[in-house]
């Protein structure tokens, strides 16, 4: 019986990179709440990092909580079961996500080549933008370490999944728990493709109103850069997302069956390489990668609209790799 409780509640050592910034904090929290995390390393650039440990350490729950900066980032990964990376400069009003590129690019190389080394067999979440383009750019540096495994990879596009199901409840007035929506594609402007058509429970929308939705879905991340106002990103929201996905990773690979969320993995459900569809997870990572099923005309225009930019953006990603010697 005793063991039977143990499997139960296996603790798993998480961290978050980039735990001082405006995702990285509110994300380190909402991981120190979870119960199934018994460490949680915090790493940062920022010197503030050991203080930002120090201060939920004072949250009353089991997690034990380290900062770690400058040289110590293979210390702070070392025999972590998962590792969330919202690491990188956030964009301002008039950027794009693209348009982070190069500087998001080399932090991501440089905190996936230290996860490559010291947890090679970690659950890597990827939530520095461009999404489309870092995963791939990780997927190269796994690669030449000799320890990618797809299954292990996975771009947080659950943002996207949160917009959506708050939305479609706010626009139909409904208990947005009871709301599930299906988005697929990437994690930018267009290539964010809300399958309304799939929405449970089945409902219907006017024209007028599935483009307006579609529209704030894809874009709802300029909504608050320009709220902003020049003062950041989708921070909360993301780190609420980010932390949901992170604790459904840790749900399934403690055994519970039948975990699935939307996320930006290896896929052969498109010709693109990388693409975000419902994939179920399991002990291992990711245990199936589903199809998006049956979808109107007008979500498969929308597919085979942004299928070249997405496709295009992971080029981009995997050029950059290959350029510094990936």
């Amino acid at each position: 019986m005793e063991q039977v409780a143990a499997q139960h509640n296996r603790g798993f050592k998480v961290a978050v990179l980039g735990a001082a910034g405006g995702i990285g904090q509110p994300l380190s929290l909402l991981m120190k709440l979870n119960p199934m995390v018994t460490e949680l390393s915090c790493f940062d650039v920022a010197p503030v990092t050991p203080g930002v440990a120090a201060d939920l350490s004072h949250c009353s729950s089991n997690a034990k909580c380290f900062g770690y900066t400058g040289e110590d980032l293979g210390k702070a990964v070392k025999d972590c079961q998962l590792v969330v990376i919202p690491a990188g400069v956030p964009r301002k009003p008039g950027m794009t996500r693209d348009d982070l590129f190069n500087t998001n690019a080399s932090i991501v190389a440089t905190l996936i080549d230290a996860c490559a080394k010291n947890c090679p067999k970690a659950m890597l979440l990827i939530i520095s933008n461009p999404v489309n383009s870092t995963v791939p750019i990780a997927s190269a540096v796994l690669k030449k370490h000799g320890v990618y495994d797809p299954r292990k990879l996975l771009g947080v596009t659950t943002l996207d999944v949160v917009r959506a199901r708050t939305f479609v409840s706010q626009a139909k007035g409904l208990d947005v728990n009871k709301v599930k929506v299906t988005v697929i594609g990437g994690h930018a402007g267009t290539t964010i493709v809300p399958l309304l058509s799939q929405v449970d429970p089945t409902m219907k929308f006017e024209d007028s109103e599935r483009d307006a939705l579609t529209h704030r879905i894809m874009f709802g991340g300029d909504e608050v850069v320009k709220a902003k106002a020049g003062g950041g990103s989708a921070t909360l929201s993301m780190a609420y997302a980010g932390a949901e996905m992170a604790g459904s990773v840790l749900r399934a690979l403690n055994g519970e069956k039948g975990v699935t969320e939307c996320s930006f993995v290896e896929s052969t459900v498109t010709d693109a390489k990388f693409f975000s569809s419902p994939v179920t997870l399991g002990k291992e990572g990711v245990d199936t990668v589903h199809g998006y099923g049956t979808v109107n005309a007008y979500e498969q225009k929308l597919i085979d609209d942004m299928l070249p930019d997405l496709k295009a953006q992971a080029d981009k990603g995997f050029e950059w790799a290959k350029e510094k010697g990936y």
